[in-house]
């Protein structure tokens, strides 16, 4: 399994497994189990969620998936803005840690920013870090600005990643916020880097993929994959599902399937805000 690097030195898988509507429904629980298990077998050991997803039920249904090989995986989970204040995170993170079943998470993220000041949030992540209940921190859905506010601050330049939409039809932060990131060495986590399976039909990605032998998903994926500080976290409650984006680790990209890809999505021209879903 590739790997992706964090600032402190310890490396992850660079394919996880994102959590993202898992556990809402009874009917397909049993497979979205088998699903992170085979993840887990097939070295996708970093499982992202929220204590924001399905009110918890995703936590408690990843809980129920690694129960017995809590070891092997890189739990990411992100606690709500409004939770993020130097009383609630603490509460917040104990929730969290007793519906995924562990006494710790490897990658606690604050989820978006709110009304908390960002300097009482890093004050409460490095409290949780120093009690062992986390081992790294970072953000998610962070622009340009917040990241450059959050520097500034005591313990801001120790975020782990910055977690955001990123995909082949969303570049809007290759124009200022993923170069500041780049230099600072602050890795990339990748959500919905398929789009919400959009991507796979789009007849561009289409054409491409037929012509290189691939899917449409595992171009994109593939895409992503390409750079070496680019953590995706595709959501899937498929096994099928899942060995076919697996399959994007097979397909390295050439330089010049990278070209005709920048040229049927290319780059941004300009500054944008921030993209969310």
């Amino acid at each position: 399994m590739k790997t992706v690097t964090l600032p402190c030195g310890e490396r992850v898988p660079a394919f996880g497994l994102g959590g993202w509507n898992i556990g809402d429904n009874a009917a397909t629980r049993a497979e979205e189990i088998a699903t992170l298990r085979l993840g887990l077998d097939s070295g996708a050991a970093l499982i992202d969620t929220a204590e924001m997803y399905g009110n918890g039920r995703s936590e408690q249904l990843i809980a129920e998936a690694i129960a017995g090989r809590r070891d092997e995986v890189f739990l990411v989970s992100k606690v709500y803005p409004h939770n993020a204040s130097a009383k609630k995170l603490p509460a917040a993170c104990e929730r969290s840690l007793r519906r995924l079943n562990t006494d710790r998470i490897d990658l606690y993220l604050l989820h978006w920013r709110g009304n908390v000041p960002l300097a009482e949030t890093l004050r409460a992540f490095m409290r949780l870090k120093q009690a062992g209940k986390i081992r790294h921190y970072g953000v998610s859905n962070l622009d340009l600005a917040d990241m450059q506010a959050l520097w500034q601050l005591p313990g801001g330049a120790g975020v782990a990643t910055n977690q955001l939409l990123y995909n082949l039809a969303r570049r809007g932060i290759e124009w200022d916020l993923l170069p500041w990131l780049r230099r600072r060495r602050v890795p990339l986590m990748a959500y919905s880097p398929l789009e919400q399976a959009r991507l796979a039909r789009k007849r561009k990605l289409i054409g491409f993929a037929g012509r290189h032998g691939m899917t449409p998903a595992q171009a994109a994926l593939a895409w992503l994959l390409a750079n070496d500080d680019v953590i995706v976290i595709p959501k899937t409650g498929s096994r099928e599902r899942l060995k076919q984006n697996l399959g994007a680790l097979d397909h390295a990209l050439t330089a010049a399937q990278l070209a005709e890809l920048e040229q049927l999505f290319p780059p941004p021209t300009g500054a944008s805000s921030l993209a969310m879903l």
